[in-house]
């Protein structure tokens, strides 16, 4: 089983900036991938940005340019720094994370979720 526990969030005006934080836990034997989701009030949830075991990285494009994903060296971390925040990206963030828990079994395992307010 893999425990992901975010950190971060909170509030911020519009133009603003806010960062998240991803711990990744238990028995993992390799992880693949992981990324941020975001679900806003009435919407269903979306991806905002993933980063692979590789590096590669991938960006909804209404965050392009705004919005950087990062992690650790061991995959066991990752940040998102949200820059020039708008009203829009108002939603609860969720880390996500693909990963093998034996050399054969793989599954995706998903935080609590944190609150990103983006308000005047």
């Amino acid at each position: 089983q893999v425990e992901l526990v975010e950190s971060g969030g909170g509030s911020a005006q519009p133009r603003g900036s806010l960062s998240l934080s991803c711990a990744a836990s238990g028995t993992i034997f390799r992880i693949v991938a992981m990324a941020w989701y975001r679900q806003a009030p009435g919407k269903e949830r979306e991806l905002v940005a993933s980063v692979n075991a590789g590096g590669g990285i991938e960006y909804a494009d209404s965050v392009k340019g705004r919005f950087t994903i990062s992690k650790s060296n061991g995959m066991n971390m990752v940040y998102l720094q949200m820059n020039s925040l708008k009203p829009e990206d108002t939603a609860v963030y969720y880390c996500n994370s693909r990963a093998y828990t034996t050399p054969f079994k793989w599954d995706d395992y998903w935080g609590q979720g944190t609150q990103v307010t983006v308000s005047s």
